[in-house]
């Protein structure tokens, strides 16, 4: 579970490195910013657990972080940057989501402390989408 959730934030934070570097406004910049923090923390604390009991995890292949920003840039070559990044962001919050509770649903047994964590990004990803519904 601990690596659905790594896979998870860092795909985020990938995605939001990505947009980072275009012209979005202000305050879409700022929530992107803040997002990138929540990721940045949640990923620290799945680590930290890792660490704890001697876990390793699976990092997201940098040749798969490397498509991703492509892509992503490709994607916001043209049109309205705050709506496509926007529009953007909640497909790949609603994504991890989705990954998430199919794998979740796939173990057996998840500790309270993994499934605490875990109920964090979903919530995290939830207040993302709503977050960014203002910006479409």
């Amino acid at each position: 579970m601990l690596d659905s959730i790594i896979s998870t934030v860092q795909m985020g934070q990938v995605g939001i490195r990505s947009v980072l570097d275009t012209s979005v406004r202000t305050d879409l910049r700022k929530a992107l910013q803040s997002q990138l923090r929540e990721y940045d923390t949640i990923e620290t604390q799945a680590h930290s657990i890792a660490s704890s009991r001697g876990w390793e995890l699976r990092e997201v292949n940098p040749a798969v972080r490397k498509m991703a920003d492509m892509m992503t840039k490709a994607r916001l070559s043209y049109g309205k940057i705050n709506s496509k990044v926007a529009a953007m962001m909640i497909q790949g919050n609603t994504r991890g989501m989705i990954i998430g509770l199919k794998d979740m649903h796939q173990c057996e047994h998840v500790d309270d402390e993994v499934s605490g964590l875990f109920q964090k990004l979903l919530d995290t990803e939830t207040a993302n989408i709503r977050q960014m519904q203002g910006f479409l």
